[in-house]
């Protein structure tokens, strides 16, 4: 395989991005050119919604092609249009045959949620003093137990564990069905796993099958009645909106887990929360919060 390099200022990152999709790129992505120096600029977004900008004042676009010649034919094909001005051609270079699979494995690593709870991905063991662990390989759905939200939501289970509160339990945006895994492994029988993004259910059932724990899952017309605790790590424009939802599905005595929340907005989940219940904010991480609330 050969990687066409270019360099492109921040307004022509996208047309040649979308140049390079259209000219059979195996794949293209986009670097700080300016990254580990003084200029180097961060890009901050909340995931799952757009940027605040498409790129970097300069960044650094890598096209792969499964030849040299298709990897000139497509610098020729850029060069000679009106939007590559200002760009530059770093140059072609072969890229030497890995063992992708390997490489992409070696990335994940068992996740430490607490001493003795980890997340272990199928191609490593479990650690020595892993008590508990959920066998989850990354997937389609967002949930491995690398990402702060998730961490946090996973420890406030196992700080839960032997309660009521892990009687009957409903994940709200299941993603991979990590949380109701996690409930599970900590004692929950009684478990509720659904999301509006059916491959985030196919994942949660087979994750489900792999850690042998048995939940219901579908669709969010699934739920019914209420919980003793409703987990819900989404982000905070769809935690505010489903408010009313999610409250009116905890029980008496149970607890609400929200994450998916940056810090800047604490004062936003508490405002659109304060008809129902008083959200506290029970973990940090990272820049991320878990808020929790409790039904009197």
């Amino acid at each position: 395989m050969f990687e066409l390099r270019l360099m492109c200022p921040e307004r022509q990152v996208e047309p040649v991005s979308d140049a390079l999709d259209a000219l059979d790129a195996l794949s293209v992505s986009v670097e700080d050119a300016d990254a580990q120096t003084d200029a180097e600029q961060a890009l901050f977004g909340e995931p799952g919604m757009p940027p605040p900008k498409e790129g970097w004042q300069r960044s650094r676009v890598l096209a792969l092609f499964d030849s040299r010649d298709k990897a000139q034919e497509a610098q020729a094909l850029l060069q000679a249009q009106t939007f590559f001005t200002g760009c530059e051609v770093l140059g072609i270079d072969a890229v030497p045959e890995q063992d992708w699979v390997r490489l992409t494995q070696s990335q994940f690593v068992p996740v430490e949620i607490t001493a003795d709870f980890w997340i272990v991905p199928t191609w490593h063991e479990p650690p020595a003093q892993a008590r508990v662990a959920i066998r989850l390989d990354p997937g389609l759905a967002f949930g491995t137990g690398t990402h702060p939200t998730t961490r946090m939501c996973l420890r406030w289970i196992a700080h839960h564990a032997g309660d009521v509160a892990l009687t009957r339990v409903l994940d709200y945006g299941c993603g991979s069905g990590i949380l109701a895994i996690g409930a599970a492994k900590f004692g929950a029988t009684d478990l509720d796993a659904v999301d509006i993004d059916n491959a985030a259910v196919e994942a949660t059932v087979r994750n489900a099958q792999a850690n042998h724990v048995e939940l219901r899952t579908g669709l969010p017309d699934k739920v019914s009645g209420t919980y003793q605790t409703v987990l819900a790590n989404i982000l905070a424009t769809p935690l505010k909106v489903l408010a009313p939802l999610l409250w009116s599905r905890v029980a008496a005595g149970g607890h609400l887990v929200l994450a998916g929340i940056l810090e800047r907005q604490v004062d936003e989940l508490k405002t659109a929360y304060a008809p129902h219940c008083d959200l506290v904010v029970d973990d940090s991480e990272d820049g991320w919060i878990l808020m929790t609330a409790q039904r009197a």
